[in-house]
C-alpha cells in the first residue's frame, strides 16, 4: 500500500511544477519577446514483479508480465520559440525580428547576452541600448540631432544629419542564431546566455539564408497563448486532485486494514 502513497506524492509534485511554468507564462503575457516554457515528463522506474517472456512451462512462457510504475518525475522544462505576434508601436527605435535570429547584448561584466525584445533606447552618449541600458552590439551611436532614424529589414541604421537631405549610415545590426535555441539559458530581463546545449551563436546579416527580418516601429509580443495556458491549467488542476485522491484511497485502505486487526 505505502507504493501507492509515493507513487501519489510524485504525481503531486510534478503536477505543482507544472502549475509553476504555467503561472511564469501567464505573468509574462504581455513581456516583448518572451518565450513561453513547457513542463516535459517522465514515468520512474518500474518494480518488476514478474518478467515479460518468463517460462511458464516447459514448451511456454508468460506473454506479458507484472510491471508496476513508480510514479513520475519532471524531465525538462522547454522554452518554445514560436513567433510572437507583431505590435505596431510607431516608436522608431522599436524593431520586431520576423524569423529566426536574436539580437546582441553587452552585458557590464563583458558577456555578450541575447534577447528578442527589440525595444531600443539611446543612451547620453547616443548609443543604442536595451531597456538596461546594456548597449547593443555591434555598437552603433545616433548623433545629436539626428531625425528620421531609419532601420531596414536588413538591419542597415541610417537617419538625417544635420538638415542633409540624403540619410547618413550608422551601422548594420546583426542577428545571431543558434543550432538549439531551446538550449540556452534564460537569465531573466528578457536576455539568454548560450550554453553547451544551445551550441555557438552564428552571427550574420538580417535576411539572410536562416536569419529573420527586422521590422521597424513594431515589437514581437509574447508567445504565450492565454486560452491555452488556461485549459493547461484546469487539466493540471485536475490532475493535481487526482493524485491526491489516489493518497486519500490508499490511506482510507490501510485504515480499513487496522480495523481488522
Amino acid at each position: 500500500m505505502l507504493r501507492s502513497l509515493w507513487t501519489g506524492t510524485t504525481g503531486m509534485h510534478t503536477q505543482q511544477l507544472n502549475i509553476d511554468v504555467i503561472a511564469n507564462n501567464l505573468a509574462n503575457v504581455s513581456t516583448t519577446g518572451f518565450k513561453k516554457s513547457r513542463a516535459d515528463f517522465q514515468d520512474l522506474l518500474y518494480q518488476t514483479l514478474k518478467v515479460p517472456g518468463s517460462q511458464t512451462s516447459t514448451d511456454t512462457e508468460s506473454p506479458t508480465g507484472i510491471l508496476i510504475g513508480l510514479g513520475v518525475k519532471p524531465a525538462a522544462v522547454t522554452k518554445v520559440f514560436t513567433q510572437g505576434d507583431l505590435i505596431l508601436t510607431e516608436n522608431e527605435l522599436d524593431i520586431a525580428i520576423e524569423g529566426n535570429g536574436f539580437l546582441q547584448i553587452e552585458m557590464p561584466n563583458g558577456n555578450t547576452s541575447y534577447t528578442r525584445s527589440g525595444a531600443l533606447k539611446r543612451d547620453s552618449n547616443g548609443r543604442l541600448t536595451n531597456s538596461d541600458g546594456y548597449p547593443i552590439l555591434p555598437s552603433i551611436t545616433i548623433p545629436d540631432g539626428a531625425q528620421q532614424i531609419t532601420i531596414s529589414e536588413t538591419g542597415l541604421v541610417s537617419a538625417i544629419i544635420d538638415g542633409d537631405t540624403a540619410g547618413t549610415e550608422l551601422g548594420t545590426l546583426d542577428l545571431a542564431i543558434f543550432t538549439n535555441n531551446a538550449g540556452l539559458s534564460a537569465i531573466g530581463k528578457n536576455l539568454f546566455e548560450e550554453t553547451a546545449a544551445s551550441g555557438t551563436p552564428q552571427i550574420g546579416t538580417p535576411g539572410d539564408d536562416g536569419y529573420g527580418t527586422l521590422l521597424q516601429t513594431y515589437l514581437e509580443g509574447s508567445n504565450v497563448n492565454i486560452v491555452e495556458e488556461l485549459a493547461s491549467m484546469i487539466t493540471t488542476q485536475r490532475a493535481y486532485e487526482i493524485n491526491s485522491k489516489t493518497i486519500q484511497t490508499s490511506d482510507e485502505m490501510m485504515q480499513t486494514t487496522n480495523n481488522l486487526i
